[in-house]
């Protein structure tokens, strides 16, 4: 029996590193009985035996039973179901960050927290080197689909916004442009993927990257189907860009490591310069045939 820490300034650091370690052995448990994938499923059950050695490691030291955070268990077993396992758990270990801070202050006193730190490190490593998922294998396909209808839409809308200025009639010739766009990219991209891989993975492949088109195009024609004034419109559908290139360069930031500042600005500068360049463009043409609808 190791001795009890009564210090006040350090008990509380060594509770709430017994919570986490409590916690993500429950999570990582809950994970690995829901996924199929064997490989993956051991993964999971051997990180969560290690969690468990660490929550015991610290009750040495509290003498306490410290219950879990049910919320933390219900909210990243979700996120992991539904925007995959990589992500989940990686999101969850990013927030470790504190708590390795913390580990390194109870080192001082208990010199055999180093190890628990150096765990915590490995975990990430682990996962990121061994777990097959197939959301992030066609995650190049999800980009392309993306990218490509920020970039082409925005354009578009804010040219038909400006030439046309009927709400109906640009949400018409944007889902029109838009669905067709989708299924040429996608068709564009299995072509150009079959050579290089297995026909299965070149129609995946496809398939991901004409739904992240087609479910892009809903997001930035919806503003013309719920606003009368095509400006309104159109700003609301920019916004709408923006919170989609936010979102989505979060998600690769933690699921794939990326640089979230350099390709948040980088994406939103394209999609708003395009869409700043194409109103200029009709404008002018517009201007120069004279025409007034």
């Amino acid at each position: 029996m190791e001795k009890l820490i009564t210090d006040p300034l350090i008990l509380p650091q060594i509770l709430k590193a017994q919570e986490n370690e409590i916690t993500e052995y429950l999570i990582y448990l809950k994970l690995a009985s829901i996924i199929k994938d064997k490989n993956n499923k051991d993964i999971l059950e051997k990180i969560a035996n290690e969690e468990l050695g660490h929550a015991c490691f610290w009750q040495q030291y509290t003498g306490v039973e410290v219950k879990p955070n049910r919320w933390k268990i219900f909210k990243y077993s979700w996120i992991s179901r539904i925007l995959g396992l990589t992500f989940g758990v990686k999101l969850m270990e990013k927030g470790e960050t504190a708590a390795e801070m913390n580990y390194n202050e109870i080192a001082l006193i208990i010199p055999a927290a180093k190890k628990i730190a150096e765990d915590e490190d490995r975990h990430e490593n682990t996962l990121i080197a061994m777990i097959r998922e197939e959301k992030l294998e066609y995650i190049g396909s999800v980009v392309l689909g993306l990218n490509d209808a920020l970039v082409e839409l925005t354009g578009s809308l804010a040219g038909f916004s400006l030439a046309l200025q009927n709400t109906k009639i640009i949400a018409m010739a944007g889902l029109i442009s838009g669905i067709a766009a989708g299924l040429s990219m996608a068709a564009s991209e299995y072509l150009s993927t079959k050579t290089e891989v297995s026909h299965d993975k070149a129609l995946r492949s496809s398939i991901y990257t004409g739904i992240a088109y087609l479910i892009t195009v809903v997001f930035l024609i919806m503003p013309y189907l719920i606003f009368s004034h095509y400006l309104v419109c159109l700003a609301v559908t920019l916004s709408i860009a923006l919170l989609i290139i936010l979102a989505f360069n979060h998600y690769l930031s933690v699921a794939k490591d990326y640089d979230f500042k350099k390709r948040f600005f980088e994406m939103a500068a394209i999609s708003m310069g395009v869409a700043a360049l194409t109103f200029g463009i009709s404008w002018l043409i517009k201007t120069i045939l004279h025409v007034n609808l």
